[in-house]
C-alpha cells in the first residue's frame, strides 16, 4: 500500500455522449481487483446521471464523500477550480488510494490534464506533488464510428448535451488526440474487418495511445490503472497531424493497407479567398482530420486557420505572421526557431500555407490538384487583392458551410 507521502495516482476518462464511459467505469469499480478509489464524476445537466449510475452500480456512495458530483458545467473551464477544491479536501483525509476522474461529454482533454499536472492559478489547492496524472484514457463508440465511416455522417452520434445542442466533433477528435489509452468500445456491434479499418484511423490520428478493444465496457482495470503512460510534453505532441507536419511531407505507413493516408501540402503563394473557401466547405467525406494554416489573398495582416474534424469544418483568422510583428520580437523568434529565417521571403515574410489531411479512401492528386487551382496565378498575383470578395469573419473561424449555386 502506497505511503501517505507518495503521490495519488489519477486516471481521467474522457468521451462522447453514449460511448459507455460510465459502464466501463463501474465494470473497474466492481472488478475483482480490489481498489481503494475516491470518484469525480463531471455531468453538464442539472442532474448528474452519471454519479447517480456510479453510486446504483457500485459500493461507492455520495454520503460518505467516496463519489463527488459536479454537474452545470465542465471541469476543463467554468468548473476547474471547484474541482481542486474537491479534490483538495479529499488529500486532506487521504483515505483512498486512487482518484479516477470521470469528465463530461464535451470536456477538452488538455485543460483538465494540466490542471492535474500544473495546477490551476484560480485555485488555492495546488494539486502537484499530491496528485500524479497517470493515464489519459478517451472512449470511442465503435458503432458510431463505423456508421459515420459508412455513410459520410458525423462520426459522433446524434446524443445531445444537456444544454440542447449536439457533441461536437471536435470534442471528440481533441479527446482522441490527446490520450494515452484509447478504449474501442461496443466492437461487438462492428464487423471485424470495419474495426482494423477503425483502428488504422485511429492510429492516424493518434500513434502515441494503446488502442484497446471493449465490449459493454469490459476491460482489464490494468490496461488504465497505474500505467505510468502519461507524460505532458509527449502528449501534446502526439496527434497525427502534428507529427505529419513535423515530417514536412507524406510518408509511408502500416495504415496504408487499409486505405488510410495522410500528406501535407505546401504553398508560399497565398489562396484566392473564394476559391479557397469553396474547397475547404466541398472536402471530401473520405478526410476525417485536415489541420493547418493558409494566407487568403487580402489578409495579409492575419494568418487563417483550418481545423476539420470528421464532418465539421471551420476556417477563418487564427493568429499573426511573424513578419507583421516588430523587429525585435522578430529577432526573438528567429532566435528560438532558425528554420523559419531559412524559409523567409525578402517580401512576405513567413506568409504562406500548409495544411495536412488525414483520412480514408480519398484521391490525394485530385485534391492536390484542387488545392494548386486555389492558389493565385501568375496573372492574379499583380492584381488588387482588396478587391477580392472575402467570405471569411473579421475576427474568428466559423463553420464553413457550401452555399446553393
Amino acid at each position: 500500500m502506497p505511503s501517505n507521502d507518495d503521490p495519488i495516482p489519477v486516471t481521467i476518462l474522457s468521451r462522447s455522449l453514449g460511448a459507455g464511459k460510465t459502464t466501463t467505469l463501474n465494470h473497474i469499480l466492481s472488478s475483482e481487483q480490489e481498489l481503494n478509489a475516491a470518484i469525480l464524476v463531471n455531468d453538464m445537466g442539472e442532474v448528474n446521471v452519471d454519479a447517480d449510475l456510479v453510486e446504483r452500480e457500485s459500493d461507492l456512495t455520495q454520503n460518505d464523500d467516496e463519489i463527488i458530483e459536479m454537474s452545470n458545467g465542465c471541469i476543463c473551464c467554468r468548473l476547474r477550480g471547484d474541482m481542486l477544491d474537491e479534490v483538495g479536501r479529499l488529500a486532506e483525509e487521504r483515505d483512498f488510494e486512487y482518484l479516477l476522474v470521470e469528465s463530461s461529454g464535451i470536456s477538452e482533454p488538455i485543460p483538465v490534464a494540466q490542471t492535474f499536472a500544473r495546477g490551476f492559478e484560480d485555485a488555492d489547492f495546488d494539486p502537484t506533488g499530491v496528485y500524479e496524472l497517470d493515464t489519459m484514457v478517451s472512449v470511442v463508440d465503435a458503432h458510431s464510428f463505423w456508421k459515420g465511416f459508412d455513410s459520410g455522417q458525423a462520426l459522433t452520434d446524434d446524443s445531445i448535451d444537456p444544454q440542447g445542442n449536439r457533441v461536437p466533433e471536435e470534442a471528440l477528435m481533441d479527446q482522441i488526440e490527446f490520450c494515452d489509452v484509447l478504449l474501442l468500445n461496443k466492437c461487438d456491434l462492428v464487423p471485424d474487418d470495419e474495426l482494423e479499418e477503425m483502428e488504422a484511423v485511429l492510429r492516424a490520428l493518434q500513434p502515441r495511445a494503446n488502442i484497446v478493444r471493449t465490449e459493454h465496457g469490459a476491460i482489464d482495470p490494468r490496461e488504465i490503472l497505474n500505467t505510468g503512460r502519461f507524460d505532458f510534453d509527449r502528449a501534446s505532441q502526439s496527434a497525427g497531424w502534428k507529427r505529419e507536419l513535423q515530417h514536412g511531407h507524406h510518408h509511408e505507413s502500416a495504415a496504408d493497407e487499409h486505405g488510410v493516408t495522410s500528406f501535407v501540402f505546401e504553398s508560399r503563394r497565398p489562396f484566392h479567398p473564394e476559391r479557397i473557401a469553396r474547397f475547404l466547405a466541398d472536402l471530401p467525406d473520405g478526410i476525417v482530420r485536415a489541420k493547418g494554416f493558409f494566407w487568403s489573398a487580402g489578409r495579409e495582416d492575419i494568418a487563417m486557420g483550418l481545423d476539420k474534424a470528421g464532418q465539421s469544418v471551420r476556417a477563418g483568422p487564427k493568429g499573426t505572421w511573424i513578419a507583421t510583428l516588430p523587429k525585435a520580437q522578430q529577432e526573438r523568434y528567429f532566435a528560438a526557431r532558425p528554420g523559419i529565417k531559412e524559409d523567409w521571403d525578402d517580401q512576405w515574410g513567413d506568409r504562406g500555407s500548409e495544411f495536412v489531411f488525414i483520412g480514408r479512401e480519398f484521391d490525394q492528386e485530385t485534391l492536390i490538384e484542387r488545392l494548386e487551382d486555389c492558389v493565385l496565378s501568375d496573372a492574379e498575383m499583380g492584381e488588387d487583392w482588396n478587391k477580392y470578395p472575402d467570405p471569411f469573419t473579421a475576427d474568428d473561424q466559423r463553420e464553413l458551410v457550401l452555399a446553393d449555386d
